[in-house]
């Protein structure tokens, strides 16, 4: 008795050939249900974490990883602000800006946008705006020159390209002798860019830190300083470590507040789409609940005389019990092998597919993301397969609990 026959016992009935095949054929869909629940789980939440990771990057490609700025109005010495937030060894580098509010008419069309005056040799250390221009380049801004960088959308939509005047018109009043007037300036526009994302190509403009303070009549000031920091995952702590550090007040923020609404809707979707899919395991799981009932009546006979040969309700319930997990364990292996494959290779077969069925899935006129990125994490794999473990093993306790109660008499008296 010191051999594990129920573990035996459990691998015969897995491995021998039943007389009702549709028990077999029950427990085969129900790994196989396990086998595609998990596949899909592992595939749709990679693909999930890629487009996250995607967005992530062309955010914070034009966002700031962290900004310094007053607690009421502008931030008049910036240049000792900078100076010793570069002492924090986060800090990678760091940039003045001056942002607010305008419109942009040319011709009869009119729109708002979001105004950012910068320094353009400084702008490029911490965005990748240099890096994502289509037409001109960002050291085309000169102090003096009122010139306008605009993004492609925005461009499309006021009908202008390089060299076209465009009036800028901001959200404060001059008074003359004709009234009380808005102030606006001429530009030429000396650059289009295009970082992919519809808030930033629609909706800003960059035009120099110089000719903003002039608009703006702010003097030397500017709205605050944006940092780029080594690891933008520390932003928070970081944030919180300069808030303490700089001497007077000032306030700090982080890209984790800026867009938090954003990533949060972004989780939300993941958790929904996790419980969605769980569903399915959930069901193959509830198959193996079937299985075992009809499994555990067509072998009464052989339960009883287990329990005659002196076997323990406990061991009858270890041997379906085993049955059971074995389906589990399969459907789940199979379904990780098959949904780790499927992941890894989501950049290649997508373009398979559109060659195969002359379609694109995510056609770039409509979309910015035009592929289907995909990000395996192992976390997630480990996650998801000790729930389908977990289901699997929770499916086989009602069934095997059955099974122990047999009583050997009745299930003998007919046969």
């Amino acid at each position: 008795m010191r051999n594990p026959y129920e573990l035996y016992a459990g691998l015969r009935y897995t491995r021998a050939k039943r007389r009702n095949h549709f028990i077999s054929f029950i427990s085969l869909a129900s790994m196989l249900g396990i086998a595609i629940g998990v596949t899909a789980l592992i595939t749709v939440l990679s693909v999930m974490n890629g487009f996250e990771k995607e967005l992530r990057v062309r955010i914070l490609g034009m966002a700031s990883h962290a900004t310094i700025s007053a607690l009421r109005g502008g931030l008049e010495d910036w240049q000792g602000v900078a100076k010793m937030a570069a002492a924090n060894p986060d800090i990678e580098s760091l940039a003045p800006y001056i942002e607010g509010e305008g419109m942009l008419k040319a011709g009869s069309d009119l729109t708002g946008t979001l105004l950012r005056g910068v320094l353009p040799e400084e702008e490029a250390k911490v965005s990748e705006i240099a890096q994502k221009m289509k037409v001109g380049q960002l050291s085309d801004l000169v102090a003096g020159e009122y010139r306008i960088v605009l993004g492609k959308e925005l461009a499309t939509t006021l009908g202008v390209d390089v060299g076209d005047k465009v009036d800028l018109m901001i959200p404060q009043a001059s008074v003359t002798p004709a009234g009380v007037l808005p102030r606006f300036r001429r530009f030429t526009v000396s650059g289009v860019f295009q970082v992919g994302m519809y808030e930033f190509d629609r909706g800003l403009v960059l035009i120099h830190m110089a000719d903003a303070q002039a608009l703006y009549r702010m003097g030397s000031e500017v709205t605050g300083v944006r940092l780029k920091l080594h690891d933008l995952f520390k932003a928070p702590q970081t944030a919180r470590a300069l808030a303490g550090e700089l001497p007077g007040i000032y306030y700090v923020n982080d890209w984790t507040r800026q867009h938090a609404n954003f990533f949060r809707a972004v989780r939300t979707e993941k958790m929904v789409m996790f419980i969605i899919l769980s569903l399915i395991v959930g069901v193959a799981a509830f198959n193996i609940v079937s299985t075992l009932v009809m499994v555990v009546q067509d072998k009464q006979a052989d339960i009883a005389i287990l329990r005659t040969l002196g076997a323990t309700p406990r061991s009858i319930m270890a041997i379906f019990m085993v049955q059971g997990s074995i389906i589990g364990i399969v459907g789940t292996a199979l379904g990780v092998a098959g949904g780790v494959a499927l992941a890894l290779n989501v950049p290649v077969l997508v373009p398979l597919l559109e060659s195969l069925t002359n379609q694109q899935f995510l056609s770039p006129d409509v979309y910015y993301i035009s592929d289907l990125p995909s990000d395996l994490k192992i976390n997630d794999v480990l996650r998801i397969g000790l729930l389908s473990l977990s289901l699997g093993l929770l499916s086989t306790l009602y069934p095997a609990w059955r099974a122990s109660r047999t009583q050997p008499a009745e299930a003998l008296r007919y046969e």
